[in-house]
């Protein structure tokens, strides 16, 4: 299915009820885009809010993502995104001027993202409805999971091209991708980089993944080895905790931080275990994910009284890492917490 981004009237909202019955399809996308361009644009930072990336004459741009053969003619000017990562991928890559909605925070935006942030229109505290996409007339929906792409929220990805939209997912979420194929960073930095050749923003993508690379390189060169050290990773869950399993973004951090997941022979991004299981996979070190519905002080709390577990040293002793639940989507928090991840190692 070839999807190509080109602008209609506002009237094409009216067949927005046509959103249903379409098709999400499989198999992740090449590791580069097809055609890049030599651009322009403003260096991509977290610290402070960054500048707008002007769009600049390029080639069309084809990719295959997840399966849906995307083609760009030029760059993007009026985009949506689905999901915190999507949203903060853009805004560091300096591209808030074509964001003309965005919807489904989990966290916080990154503070030197806020003020580039503040001048996007919120469609929605979760997903929106498609009309309310299609209301905006957008060019593009950039989503980070599949669930964005559904007829209840922004839409399929099948009929949003019969609409003349475009739509690019997180390669990482792509439906059907098998549940024992590990997910890396490399991964999410091709993410970065397809994103960079749709806008045509690429120098400012490859900017992004350098300072990325630079910054993991130096926090792994300063530290010790830590390949010996077990990690559980703890997502949430309560008589029956749900971990990181081999192959998704947690063991993906668990991996680039020179760790060993206890649960890496689990299959799958995150898998329920039990109590049993962690006392007798006895990790050095437990992970715990800060989320709104599931505070890390909640879950040390509940480990700490757990009969099963309390009584393990890496309870006893404290030896806990906190990692916010926005940091394991893939984007650009993941190095973040790779060095969080690195930096408790070394502490533990």
């Amino acid at each position: 299915m070839a999807v190509a981004a080109r602008a209609l009237p506002i009237s094409r909202r009216v067949v927005v009820l046509c959103l249903s019955g379409g098709l999400l399809l499989a198999a992740c996308g090449t590791d580069e885009p097809a055609t890049t361009s030599d651009d322009e644009a403003s260096p991509p930072s977290s610290s402070s809010a960054p500048d707008r990336a002007e769009p600049v004459a390029a080639e069309r741009v084809t990719l295959d993502n997840c399966g849906v053969e995307v083609t760009i003619d030029a760059p993007p000017e009026r985009v949506v995104t689905m999901n915190q990562a999507a949203t903060e991928v853009l805004l560091t890559l300096g591209l808030q001027d074509r964001m003309v909605g965005t919807a489904y925070l989990d966290d916080e935006i990154l503070p030197g993202l806020a003020h580039a942030y503040d001048a996007v229109p919120v469609l929605a505290d979760g997903y929106p409805s498609s009309e309310t996409v299609l209301d905006t007339d957008p060019e593009l929906v950039y989503g980070a999971y599949p669930s964005a792409f559904t007829a209840e929220n922004a839409g399929e990805r099948a009929a949003l091209s019969d609409v003349g939209v475009a739509s690019y997912l997180s390669p990482s979420a792509c439906p059907g991708r098998p549940d024992d194929e590990p997910l890396g960073i490399e991964t999410v930095w091709r993410e970065f980089r397809e994103i960079g050749a749709i806008f045509g923003a690429g120098e400012a993508a490859d900017r992004l993944v350098a300072e990325q690379r630079a910054r993991l390189d130096d926090a792994l060169t300063a530290a010790g080895e830590h390949g010996s050290t077990e990690v559980m990773w703890w997502d949430g869950g309560t008589d029956v905790p749900t971990v990181g399993g081999c192959c998704g973004a947690p063991a993906m951090i668990m991996r680039a931080a020179g760790a060993t997941n206890v649960f890496a022979d689990v299959d799958g991004a995150w898998a329920d275990v039990s109590w049993e299981q962690v006392a007798e996979r006895a990790p050095d070190v437990i992970v715990l994910v800060d989320a709104d519905w599931s505070t890390a002080a909640e879950k040390r709390d509940l480990i700490e009284s757990t009969p099963a577990v309390r009584d393990l040293p890496v309870v006893r002793e404290g030896r806990f890492v906190v990692i916010p639940f926005s940091a394991t989507t893939p984007g650009v928090r993941n190095v973040d917490a790779i060095v969080e991840l690195i930096d408790g190692l070394e502490g533990s």
